[in-house]
């Protein structure tokens, strides 16, 4: 996993680093805002305000795309499954049934996929992913090969559209926010803050209103982190498709 995994310690990070920033930055204010440059210091703060406003609802809306691109593609993957599922009453009864039972086997390692968070479960589950899809591919393609008919073809198209979901969901779980989105974003939320400490005009606002902002982008930033992360966090894609389709696959 990577830092970003860890949500709430990214809030803490990042809340003390720009609690510091507005303090310090505070702390110099007197020999640095002088009353004439009040004007161009205020045009400077609300400028880097709005961006630093911009980037994180940017950020965010990078977040939700992928955590709504992780949940169609949980939705493809048991539709695939229970296509390919239906389709393997197309083969000779002996490979229905082989596949039927590989279908099974290869669903319960789809949903401890998106359960887990352990990394080492998690290498266990690929391999036995990628052993179940192995044996899937060799069960459909022994009958199809024997008898290449349209029918068969239809078996065969439905373990591809199983193997390509997994495929397809695999690169979402990998396609995060790049490190540069955050490095930027927590650039301009340091220099926001110290703009802010600077532009204190009171002994007064040092003690509670600078960590007012530290407090609301930490929080933003928990929440991109949060939903951003597969795993980390709070907020998961569960496999409610995954589960209904194993559900119905062993009711009678």
């Amino acid at each position: 996993m990577i830092f970003t995994d860890y949500p709430a310690l990214v809030f803490v990070i990042s809340f003390v680093g720009m609690a510091l920033a507005a303090r310090i930055a505070a702390f110099t204010r007197k020999r640095t805002v002088e009353a004439g440059a009040r004007d161009d210091f205020d045009l400077v703060q609300t400028a880097t305000l709005t961006l630093l406003g911009l980037i994180i609802g940017f950020t965010f809306s990078m977040a939700l795309n992928r955590y709504d691109q992780r949940k169609n593609l949980e939705e493809a993957e048991a539709n695939a499954i229970g296509t390919a599922y239906v389709r393997a009453d197309l083969l000779p009864s002996a490979d229905a049934a082989k596949m039927r039972t590989l279908l099974r086997s290869y669903l319960d390692q789809r949903i401890l996929f998106y359960g887990t968070r352990d990394e080492q479960q998690l290498m266990q589950i690929n391999a036995a992913t990628a052993k179940l899809q192995a044996e899937l591919w060799s069960a459909v393609q022994a009958p199809a090969l024997a008898q290449p008919t349209p029918v068969n073809a239809l078996a065969v198209a439905g373990v591809n559209d199983v193997l390509n979901s997994q495929g397809y969901t695999q690169a979402a779980w990998w396609n995060r926010i790049p490190l540069g989105a955050w490095i930027l974003m927590t650039a301009i939320g340091l220099c926001a803050n110290a703009l802010v400490g600077l532009g204190a005009r009171s002994a007064k606002a040092e003690t509670g209103l600078l960590l007012i902002l530290p407090l609301v982008v930490s929080i933003a930033f928990f929440l991109i982190a949060d939903i951003d992360s597969p795993r980390g966090g709070t907020i998961h894609v569960k496999p409610q498709n995954l589960l209904s389709l194993a559900e119905s696959l062993r009711s009678p």
